[in-house]
């Protein structure tokens, strides 16, 4: 196999044209083996492979650098540099990263994990490099989909003023994880069916150089004119009238082609796009059909491209799904925003439903929020599904445009808490933090699914900035017998008994149930409380359980700094309650990738460690 000869970096180098082709076939037959055991992002790494690798061929590692947006399409590269072997641990407790991690090697140069990052963090890379004065190349690889986030244009608008070499390269697919929406994704099909400035280009060169003398010197001075045939018919002019020198479209499955482009680009002394078709999913044919069901997968048949596991049981997202378009149906003021994301957070079933009130905004956290702010003003009920990490994007938002004017925009906050494979830049462990410093906001968390669907139907109501957490993966659907009517910063009590209270928020009423049970077989009684509001509290709640418990313990799926048990610790304190306050939470920390299972547990968060740590705090008090 040719791959065997890559086991380091530039070593794609020794390798001969001829046989390029068949090493991007080796490479994609790689990661198709490899992620249909491990699970990972497959569809994007399938449609990068010859862009990287005609970036490979074009670079000198560790020397000269790529940054990759999201980065979750680094795979091939990874590969090419040195860390094939890494790929049997892909997204594992202690494995691979399967985001770019600059503690993994040398040539991961910035650690990525959310859209529209890469085109700042490049130049901040060509500041430092000219500063220090290295001679090396900086590339930047951003999507189509990222190309959307503000982010982005504001770092494109500051790449103009670099006087130096800066090559970023849009990866065009046509596609995120969803259909790309809005002006930019219009513009860019432009750029792709409009040959007619290339064609006329090359009729006009050549015609040009057919003339004796003068030919190359009138080809020359149409380079350098501003104001040339190009202006009046290339669509890259956008890229152009930044003062961004814009080359392709390229086609991105052709390596000499792109090596010969990149190479052209080296060349210049300022900032340059270099625009690359791509096919998402290229060489795999159920990826090429179901791109974004391919985006990031579970183990499957790589023969089949079915996935491994039965049937899921109903999620949290599902639930979500199915209650906001009931609820909308009896209400016609309710209206979906998502950024980007229709499937992830579940809001595909609405937009069909009611393809009217359903808004797809792109990569545009911020925007959603404001424009949901809008919506709200103007008398309409606006529902943002968002994933936890992916709202911390918006936090100025929030709080500028939504919770100071205490309008009634209702978050629905998924992959709340741990999301296993994707690592630090995905855990939704803050949340809980970030809202809690907010004035009007309020967080509520449900216990199942049940609590979920009584939650959003309490919320159509509700006439101020709302929160509903919830994490993801599969409802949990036990304690189905308890369900109290929601009221507004109210818990509720399960299990009443003395001496211990657990108190649990959301996912951690569960693991607090089956503590519950240990602890009793250990001869303790323990009262089992569902807080549903974080914010406000249930202090009342709180100073009952005071009078016949000696320890109350709180249990958050959120990082300790800022959370829950930090809020109610501060209340019991303040107030001079009697009970010694224990705080279970996530350690202040980033964590890496792995199962949810392993994560809880490393974070002392599983039933097991809530009943040791428990009983040795409680044993301390008597």
């Amino acid at each position: 196999m040719i791959l065997e000869k890559i086991n380091k970096p530039n070593e794609i180098k020794n390798i001969d044209k001829e046989q390029l082709p068949e090493l991007a076939k080796e490479i994609r037959s790689f990661l198709i083996e490899k992620v249909s055991k491990k699970g990972g992002h497959l569809a994007s790494n399938l449609g990068v492979v010859e862009l990287t690798m005609a970036l490979h061929l074009c670079l000198n590692f560790p020397e000269d650098k790529i940054v990759w947006d999201v980065g979750h399409q680094s795979y091939t590269h990874k590969i090419l540099t040195g860390r094939k072997d890494g790929f049997d641990e892909l997204r594992s407790y202690g494995g691979m990263s399967g985001f770019p991690k600059r503690r993994e090697s040398e040539c991961d140069v910035f650690d990525t994990g959310h859209s529209s990052t890469s085109i700042s963090a490049g130049l901040g890379i060509v500041a430092a490099d000219m500063l220090q004065g290295k001679e090396n190349t900086v590339v930047s690889v951003i999507g189509d989909g990222a190309l959307t986030g503000g982010l982005a244009f504001e770092a494109l608008n500051n790449a103009a003023t670099i006087n130096r070499n800066f090559i970023m390269v849009l990866n065009d697919n046509e596609m995120s994880i969803s259909e790309n929406v809005g002006g930019l994704s219009s513009y860019l099909s432009g750029i792709r069916t409009g040959n007619i400035y290339n064609d006329l280009k090359n009729g006009v060169v050549k015609s040009l150089n057919h003339i004796p003398v003068v030919g190359e010197k009138l080809i020359t001075q149409i380079k350098k004119t501003k104001s040339s045939i190009k202006q009046l018919v290339i669509p890259g002019m956008f890229f152009e009238n930044m003062g961004i020198t814009y080359l392709g479209p390229v086609d991105g499955h052709n390596i000499s082609q792109m090596v010969r482009v990149f190479r052209e680009a080296k060349k210049l002394d300022h900032a340059v796009l270099v625009h690359v078709i791509t096919k998402k999913g290229k060489g795999y044919e159920p990826a090429e059909k179901h791109p974004s069901r391919f985006h990031g997968v579970e183990p499957f048949n790589q023969w089949t491209g079915e996935p491994l596991k039965q049937k899921k049981k109903v999620t949290y997202t599902d639930t979500f799904s199915h209650y906001i378009s009931k609820f909308a149906g009896d209400n016609e003021s309710i209206v979906a925003i998502t950024a980007a994301m229709p499937d992830g957070t579940g809001l595909k079933r609405f937009k069909h439903m009611y393809p009217d009130r359903f808004f797809d905004v792109g990569i545009a956290e911020e925007h959603a929020v404001t424009f949901a702010a809008g919506l709200a003003s103007a008398g309409l009920k606006p529902y943002v599904a968002i994933y936890s990490s992916f709202l911390q994007r918006a936090y100025d938002q929030i709080i500028h445009d939504v919770c100071i004017q205490n309008l009634p925009v209702v978050f629905a906050i998924d992959r709340a808490g741990f999301v296993g494979g994707d690592g630090e830049t995905h855990q939704g462990i803050f949340d809980l933090s970030y809202l809690n410093t907010i004035p009007n906001m309020s967080v509520c968390v449900p216990k199942n699914r049940f609590e979920l669907a009584d939650m959003l139907k309490y919320s159509i109501c509700f006439n101020g900035p709302l929160a509903i957490r919830y994490p993801r993966g599969e409802a949990y659907d036990g304690l189905k017998e308890y369900r109290e009517p929601i009221r507004y910063g109210k818990a509720e009590i399960i299990y009443k008994e003395r001496e211990i209270a657990l108190m649990a928020v959301g996912s951690m009423v569960k693991e607090g149930e089956k503590a519950r049970e240990i602890l009793k077989e250990r001869g303790y009684n323990v009262t089992l409380i569902n807080a549903r509001f974080v914010k406000p509290f249930d202090e009342r709640c709180i100073m009952d359980m005071a009078e016949n418990h000696k320890l109350l313990v709180t249990l958050e799926e959120n990082v300790a700094n800022g959370g829950f048990g930090e809020q109610v610790l501060k209340f019991v304190n303040n107030a001079g309650i009697d009970i010694n306050v224990l705080n279970l939470a996530v350690p202040n920390q980033y964590l890496e990738q792995g199962t949810v299972d392993i994560l809880r547990k490393e974070a002392g968060l599983d039933s097991q460690s809530i009943a040791d740590r428990v009983e040795r705090r409680y044993k301390g008090l008597l």
